[in-house]
C-alpha cells in the first residue's frame, strides 16, 4: 500500500503504462465534473469508478481485497478513513468472486491500521492489501472519490 498526495505519486510508484494511464486520468482538469459511474480509460485494463457517498461509523469494518486489479483510491473532496491490513489476515466472510474480483471479510480487533485521506490524497492498494473503505474520519461526511482499477497482468 502506498499513501500520498496525487502530485507526488509519480515519484513513489513503479510507473507501468497502465498505472500511468490511471494517474493521468486523475490529473484531468475536469475531474470535478465527472458523473457517478464507470469511466473507461483503457477498456477492462484500466477504468475508473466515480463515487459520491456518505462515510459510515462502524465498530466492524467490512474488509475486501482484489486479485485481478490494483486500486488507486483517490479522494477528490471530503475525508475518510480506509482500514488497512494484510489480506492474509482477513477472516473470509464471503468467498472470492472471480467475476466481480472481490473477497470480503473481517480483520481481528486491533489489527487494522487506519489510513486517513482527504481531498487530493490517494491510496494505491495491491492484491495483498486488505482494505475497508468509506469509514468516517471522526464523524460521517460526504466524499467524492474516484477508484481507478488497474489490471495486474
Amino acid at each position: 500500500m502506498i499513501v500520498t498526495d496525487l502530485k507526488h505519486i509519480e515519484h513513489q510508484v513503479s510507473m507501468t503504462d497502465a498505472l500511468k494511464k490511471g494517474i493521468d486520468f486523475l490529473m484531468r482538469p475536469d475531474i470535478h465534473l465527472l458523473a457517478d459511474g464507470r469511466e473507461d480509460i483503457d477498456g477492462d485494463r484500466v477504468f475508473a469508478l466515480v463515487q459520491r457517498y456518505e462515510t459510515i461509523e462502524t465498530d466492524a469494518p467490512k474488509f475486501e481485497y482484489h486479485r485481478k486489479y490494483i486500486d488507486i483510491q483517490y479522494i477528490v473532496s471530503g475525508e475518510e478513513v480506509i482500514g488497512w491490513a494484510p489480506a492474509d489476515r482477513m477472516k473470509v466472510t464471503e468467498a472470492y468472486d472471480g467475476d466481480k474480483d472481490i473477497c470480503f471479510g473481517i480483520i481481528p480487533e486491533g489489527e487494522m491500521t487506519p489510513v486517513y485521506l482527504k481531498g487530493g490524497q490517494l491510496a494505491v492498494l495491491y492484491p495483498e492489501d486488505g482494505h475497508a473503505p468509506k469509514l468516517a474520519a471522526g464523524r460521517p461526511s460526504h466524499v467524492f472519490k474516484i477508484v481507478v482499477k488497474v489490471a495486474v497482468n
